[in-house]
């Protein structure tokens, strides 16, 4: 088709794309070409324009390795990858539902850890965590034999593979529940942190006025062939962060209880003042498959 006009352009490519023999492929790259000419029009986007966020773009995929994944986190920070969880999950988003984005640190075969270890593996000051945790299905029956990825920020706010300062799957471990759906852990209270900066992301934040900060939280990925797979995080109560965060993550659902304690613990391990986390998960049922990991 010969261009005459600019609007003959979406009209060209859409012819240009009808071949496509995968249905649902054809249906999206229609739609997205369909929405970003319209974006085009609607901005009267310039060549400068253009120019900058080809740049931008590329910008992404160079600060993406093995360490750090500068897409997943821009998907993040514009509400994307919430707002795709909540469309597969919980109706919706019309329900509660207890699914997360999964976000750009979760890393595969994290240590295999005993019900009630610790996943302190190396010398992390905070306020010691006792997490008791309970996974059932939707007619509130308990799920044994449930894997449960965990990880989490140091209480300064940073993961292992950011900080020298940690040795390797620090803050990092996989439980599977017992014959009561039950797993728990000790670890540190995590903090809250700043997502990282120095990337274009770094500079969208800063052009909006926007803050870098999320909540401080704790992951979890669960996984039990039979039930949809679980992504979600919770979410330490009363953070400054929680009606602010930068990748639009707190759900009501999703706010733990983090209770301050200065009783004698149930752990031997535990003294003196220290934090306990109840929290009861539930997976509907579906297919179990699992994310490709943002980092290595």
């Amino acid at each position: 088709m010969i261009i005459e006009r600019q609007e003959d352009v979406t009209d060209a490519v859409l012819s240009a794309m009808s071949g496509a023999k995968n249905a649902r492929f054809k249906e999206i790259m229609d739609s997205f070409v369909r929405h970003i000419h319209a974006f085009a029009r609607e901005v009267k986007l310039t060549e400068e324009e253009w120019s900058q966020a080809v740049d931008y773009v590329a910008k992404l995929g160079q600060l993406t390795n093995d360490t750090h994944n500068e897409v997943v986190l821009c998907s993040d920070a514009i509400g994307l990858s919430t707002l795709v969880c909540l469309l597969n999950n919980g109706n919706e988003g019309n329900t509660e539902t207890a699914a997360a984005l999964l976000g750009p640190f979760w890393r595969m075969h994290s240590p295999k850890t005993a019900n009630g270890g610790s996943i302190v593996r190396s010398p992390t000051p905070g306020a010691p965590l006792l997490a008791n945790c309970l996974v059932r299905n939707g007619k509130g029956e308990p799920l044994a034999g449930v894997e449960v990825d965990v990880w989490h920020s140091s209480p300064v706010g940073m993961y292992e593979n950011q900080d020298k300062e940690q040795v390797d799957m620090n803050l990092r471990g996989k439980f599977v529940t017992d014959a009561q759906g039950r797993f728990s852990f000790r670890s540190v209270k995590p903090g809250c942190y700043p997502v990282p900066v120095t990337g274009p992301v770094g500079d969208m934040l800063r052009a909006q006025e926007r803050h870098p900060y999320r909540p401080a939280h704790i992951h979890f990925l669960l996984y039990k062939p039979g039930y949809k797979t679980l992504i979600t995080q919770v979410f330490v109560d009363k953070d400054e962060y929680l009606e602010s965060d930068v990748v639009f993550g707190v759900t009501k659902r999703l706010v733990g209880d983090y209770k301050k304690r200065s009783d004698p613990a149930p752990s031997p391990e535990i003294f003196g003042e220290w934090c306990s986390l109840d929290y009861t998960f539930v997976m509907e049922p579906g297919e179990a498959t699992l994310p490709v990991p943002p980092i290595k």
